[in-house]
């Protein structure tokens, strides 16, 4: 786990390197894991089984966007891009939007709701036919698009402050503060619920994340404002190599100003995780997993996800 949270806020202000990926790993690998613990013992048995699998398969989106054509836009929402009053205003349905907008322009400013709800029709499917490896891998997917759907800046186009002369931000709010106090964190958040409308709750935790990100800009700017350039940053070793980073005074005094936002993200995200694995296995008859719980991957599936998994996780200014 070192190793990991040492992984996840590393980058280089006002360089090419940034981290602007979801949570960062530590983020995602710590979500995905906590969703396992609201499940009920119907489920639980088979998911604590699988845990290293969904925990270390929880950031593979992020390394598949410079490998699969489309898998960018599935990590955002750039709702600033359709005017001021697009959260209340924009179709909650694919096909609406498709009608409305056209699909190239939904495709380029990100579509992650819609593709939540389609990964929840994919998640159903997969209980249905009892597909232990296709259960495994679309619930550590969707584990991925719905923490990225509660991170406020996958909800604007100024998603890394580079508008606003805040560039950064992206990986300060998702992967330092996480890094420096999520073992504080609370993340046990009760047991799953069945979600009545899944489009709909993919929808409100846009909102959620959304709503939080004049919070998010403003503090930091204040911040900012209190800290000279040699306060607000610092250097930390991380392996062989010596990293600009934000300072630990200066993280804490935003993570004071955000006052416990970004734990309620993280929590929030938890919770719909677990809500969500549980519809789906719910809306598909509740089948009995016990029987799944040996997953037998074949020699070219393991080698595809080691594939995966070693892909270059180049970071770069994108969402």
């Amino acid at each position: 786990m070192k190793k990991y949270i040492a992984l996840c806020a590393i980058f280089l202000y006002g360089g090419c390197q940034v981290d602007v990926f979801g949570w960062g790993f530590y983020g995602h690998y710590m979500i995905n894991r906590m969703a396992i613990f609201s499940l009920p013992p119907e489920m639980f048995g088979f998911y604590k089984l699988h845990h290293q699998y969904l925990i270390e398969n929880s950031v593979n989106p992020d390394k598949r966007r410079y490998a699969v054509v489309g898998e960018a836009p599935r990590h955002f929402i750039d709702l600033d891009v359709y005017g001021d009053s697009a959260l209340y205003k924009m179709p909650r349905y694919w096909q609406q939007a498709i009608d409305k907008y056209g699909e190239d322009t939904l495709m380029a400013h990100g579509v992650v709701p819609w593709h939540i709800q389609l990964m929840k029709h994919q998640l159903t499917e997969a209980f249905n036919a009892k597909d232990t490896k296709k259960i495994l891998r679309l619930s550590a997917d969707m584990g991925h698009y719905i923490a990225d759907a509660h991170v406020p800046l996958h909800t604007t186009h100024n998603y890394n402050g580079q508008l606003t002369g805040q560039r950064g931000i992206h990986g300060l709010w998702e992967s330092r503060l996480p890094e420096l106090y999520a073992k504080n964190y609370n993340f046990f958040v009760g047991k799953a619920s069945y979600i009545n409308n899944t489009q709909e709750s993919a929808w409100k935790a846009v909102a959620s994340a959304h709503l939080a990100l004049d919070s998010v800009f403003t503090f930091e700017s204040d911040v900012s404002n209190r800290f000279p350039d040699d306060k607000k940053f610092s250097f930390e070793q991380r392996g062989a190599t010596i990293m600009k980073v934000y300072s630990e005074e200066f993280s804490q005094a935003y993570h004071q100003m955000l006052a416990g936002q970004v734990e309620r993200q993280m929590r929030a995200s938890v919770k719909m995780i677990a809500d969500m694995w549980y519809t789906c296995w719910v809306d598909a008859g509740q089948p009995n997993l016990d029987g799944l719980k040996n997953a037998s991957f074949t020699k070219k599936e393991l080698e595809l996800i080691e594939k995966e998994n070693t892909l270059p996780a180049e970071l770069e200014e994108h969402h």
